[in-house]
């Protein structure tokens, strides 16, 4: 290209010098005809080196996405073709989902044995609740005779001091004593049967309570939220949720209309 220019630029010059002789052959006009093409030239390949650059070693390169699934597995099938645009939602190729969906039926089953033993506990924790619940009202039934008994005691007693002070004096009556001692017996066997009563009710409070812990701590504590469930339910159903996820990831959709290069040659493969 760059003789084709010189020689249209030596045209030129010919015809303006020489043809027709518009402008005279003196070193002024030699010096400006040598220095155009060279500064003409220089600029030409500098632009031509930025905007259309060239090289004798050329390459074509293609970009390429790798296509990897999110489990791994044997390849059953591979529908997509080499070479062929693909539609956003079809199947690229599908993995042999047999060993996760043994999984999701085992953490299925799991799930349901978890769950039932957690309504049993919940049915315990309930009648635990409800025991404890019971032994605080017979608590605060016994405290209350206790209490009652102690004052009836104690008005016995005085009344026993007195009989006995008016029989020393001879004012009193001997049968009055004894009846007063006999209700003084009588008040003292109430009081003991309130006290034994009050400690029945504290121990069965005990039992209620250590039952009540001791189901909190076989199935955990609970989990945050309205549907709040045992931590142990909550694990599994964690666990099954993964193992479903992993499943539906076993057939791989193309996301974008893409042309599929090489799909062909996985099929049968493990990935």
């Amino acid at each position: 290209m760059e003789a084709l220019l010189l020689g249209i630029y030596a045209f030129f010059v010919w015809l303006v010098f020489f043809k027709f002789k518009w402008l005279p052959w003196n070193t002024v006009t030699q010096v400006i005809v040598i220095t155009i093409p060279i500064i003409g030239l220089s600029a030409t390949i500098l632009l031509l080196n930025v905007f259309a650059p060239s090289s004798n070693d050329v390459r074509v390169l293609k970009y390429v996405i790798n296509v990897v699934p999110q489990v791994r597995g044997r390849v059953l099938e591979v529908p997509a073709d080499g070479n062929r645009a693909m539609k956003k939602g079809e199947v690229l190729f599908k993995i042999d989902p047999t060993p996760y969906q043994l999984t999701v039926n085992s953490l299925e089953a799991q799930l349901a044995n978890v769950q039932g033993s957690s309504r049993e506990l919940d049915e315990q924790l309930i009648g635990a609740q409800a025991q404890a619940a019971a032994a605080r009202s017979s608590i605060q039934q016994a405290t209350s005779r206790v209490t009652q008994s102690n004052a009836q005691v104690d008005l016995a007693r005085k009344r026993v001091e007195q009989h006995r002070q008016l029989v020393a004096k001879g004012a009193g009556s001997r049968f009055e004593l004894e009846q007063a001692e006999t209700n003084l017996r009588e008040l003292e066997s109430t009081l003991d049967g309130a006290r034994s009563a009050e400690a029945q009710a504290r121990s069965a409070e005990g039992q209620a309570l250590a039952a009540e812990r001791q189901i909190r701590q076989r199935m955990g504590a609970r989990t945050g939220g309205p549907n709040a469930e045992w931590a142990q339910v909550a694990q599994v159903r964690a666990q099954l949720d993964n193992a479903k996820w992993e499943l539906s990831q076993t057939v791989a959709y193309a996301f974008e209309c893409r042309r599929v290069m090489g799909l062909s040659r996985a099929r049968g493969r493990g990935w």
